[in-house]
C-alpha cells in the first residue's frame, strides 16, 4: 500500500481503496483536508512525504487471546497481554474530533474502524509497553482511553522494536477526561537504528475540574512527530512537559494544539530540547483562547540547547485570544552550554564528555522530576544516557 495513492480521491474511491463502509462524514473530512504536505501548517518543518511514497506491506488486526501480565502489551496494533481485570476491548467509535488540525488523524481512524479502548478504574497505576516487530510495513491502531470522575489515574508507556526496519507506524489516542479526575501520562520513547518511523496524533478531551498531566520524552534519532490536540472545559486544567534529547540525523518534536473553551481553564506548557549532530528538534505550539473561556491562565514556554553548530531548533510558540480577561505569557530561547562552567568540571579532572552529560541532565531534571514514581524516574534517567552515549559514540566524540 502506498499512502500517495490515496492523493486526489473522492470519498467513494477512497472508500473502495480502503474498504470502508460508511462513516461518510468522516471519509469527507479526509478528502476535505488531503493528505498532509510541508504546504501544511502541521507538517511544515517534518519531511512527510517521504513516506507516502513507500510501498508497506499492511497487517490483518485479528484480535489475539489476552494473556494475564502486569502490564498492557501491544505488539503491531494488536493487545497481546493485559493486567487482571482491567476493561480492554475492542469497539466501532464514533467519538472523533471532527475539528482536528491533523489529516492522519482522520487517516488513522479510517484505517483502524476498531478502536482498542482501555477503561480505568479508581487510582490505577497501569503500563502500557508497545512493540513492533514487522518489517516494510504500515502498523496503524487507534487507542481510547477513559478514567473515571472523582479518581486519579497513571499510565506509562514506552515503546520497544525488534531488529526491523523501514516501518512507519500511525497510532494515537482519544483521551477522555472525566469531570474533577486526574489523568497523568508519562510517555518514554528511545528511537535509534532507523527501525521505524512514528507520527502520532492524539486528541485530548478535558472535562470540567478535570487535570491532565502529559509528560513526554522523546530520546535518540530517527524520524517521529507527535501531534496533540487538547480542547478544555471549565476549570479544567492542562500540564504538558516536553522533553526532546536528538542525535545524528534525526527529526523530531511536538505539533500541539491547546484549546481553552471554558471559563477558568488553566494550562502550563513547558519543552526542553537538547539537540546534537545533525539533528533538528521540532516545537510548534499554539495555545488559543475562545470567546467561551474568560479568566484563561495559559502560560507557555520553549528552552533549547544545541551541543552541535549542525544542530536545529524549530521553536513556534504561539498565542491566539479572543478575549480580554485573562493572563498568558509565552516565550522560546536557544543557546549553548555555558562555556563557564564547562571549563570549571573540566578543571576538576572530569572528561569532556561527562561534562557534557552533567550539564545537559542537570537541563532536563526539572522535567523528569515531575514524574512522581522514583522507579520510572529512574528509568527515564537511564534512558537518556544511554541515548547520550550512543550518540557520543557514533559521533566519534
Amino acid at each position: 500500500m502506498k499512502l500517495i495513492d490515496l492523493k486526489g480521491k473522492n470519498a467513494q474511491s477512497l472508500a473502495a481503496d480502503l474498504h470502508i463502509k460508511g462513516r461518510e462524514a468522516l471519509l469527507e473530512k479526509m478528502v476535505s483536508m488531503g493528505l498532509p504536505s510541508k504546504k501544511g501548517e502541521a507538517y511544515r518543518y517534518f519531511d512527510i512525504e517521504q513516506f507516502l511514497t513507500v510501498d508497506y506491506q499492511t497487517l490483518a488486526y485479528v484480535p489475539k487471546p489476552v494473556k494475564e501480565s502486569g502490564k498492557i502489551e501491544i505488539v503491531d496494533g494488536v493487545v497481546v497481554a493485559a493486567p487482571k481485570g482491567l476493561r480492554i476491548y475492542y469497539e466501532h467509535s464514533d467519538a472523533i474530533d471532527m475539528e482536528h488540525f491533523d489529516p492522519l488523524y482522520y487517516l488513522g481512524h479510517l484505517l483502524s474502524p476498531s478502536v482498542i479502548k482501555i477503561e480505568i478504574d479508581g487510582d490505577a497505576s497501569i503500563e502500557l509497553e508497545h512493540r513492533f516487530t514487522q518489517s516494510d510495513t504500515l502498523i496503524s491502531y487507534r487507542i481510547v482511553l477513559l478514567n473515571q470522575a472523582n479518581r486519579h489515574a497513571t499510565l506509562y508507556e514506552n515503546f520497544i522494536a525488534e531488529n526491523i526496519t523501514n516501518t512507519l507506524v500511525l497510532y494515537g489516542y482519544d483521551m477522555h477526561i472525566a469531570p474533577d479526575s486526574t489523568l497523568r501520562v508519562v510517555r518514554t520513547q528511545s528511537m535509534q537504528d532507523k527501525r521505524y518511523a512514528m507520527v502520532a496524533s492524539h486528541k485530548v478531551n478535558v472535562a470540567q475540574r478535570a487535570n491532565a498531566l502529559l509528560k513526554n520524552f522523546d530520546l535518540g534519532g530517527d524520524l517521529g512527530l507527535q501531534l496533540i490536540k487538547i480542547d478544555l472545559a471549565a476549570y479544567a486544567h492542562v500540564e504538558a512537559g516536553h522533553l526532546l534529547y536528538l542525535n545524528h540525523d534525526s527529526k523530531r518534536g511536538t505539533v500541539s494544539q491547546i484549546v481553552h473553551k471554558g471559563e477558568h481553564s488553566t494550562s502550563r506548557q513547558e519543552a526542553k530540547n537538547i539537540l546534537d549532530g545533525n539533528a533538528r528538534g521540532i516545537f510548534d505550539a499554539l495555545i488559543k483562547v475562545e470567546h467561551t473561556a474568560k479568566y484563561t491562565k495559559a502560560h507557555q514556554n520553549s528552552k533549547a540547547i544545541l551541543l552541535h553548530e549542525n544542530a536545529y531548533m524549530v521553536a513556534k510558540p504561539q498565542l491566539e485570544i479572543y478575549i480580554d480577561e485573562l493572563e498568558a505569557s509565552h516565550g522560546s530561547t536557544t543557546g549553548q552550554l555555558d562555556k563557564k562552567q564547562l571549563f570549571y568540571l573540566r578543571s576538576r579532572g572530569i572528561s569532556y564528555i561527562e561534562a557534557r552529560k552533567i550539564l545537559v541532565i542537570a537541563f532536563a531534571n526539572t522535567l523528569i522530576e515531575t514524574v512522581k514514581d522514583s522507579r520510572h524516574q529512574e528509568m527515564i534517567k537511564a534512558a537518556f544516557e544511554e541515548a547520550f552515549y550512543q550518540g557520543h559514540t557514533k559521533d566519534g566524540l
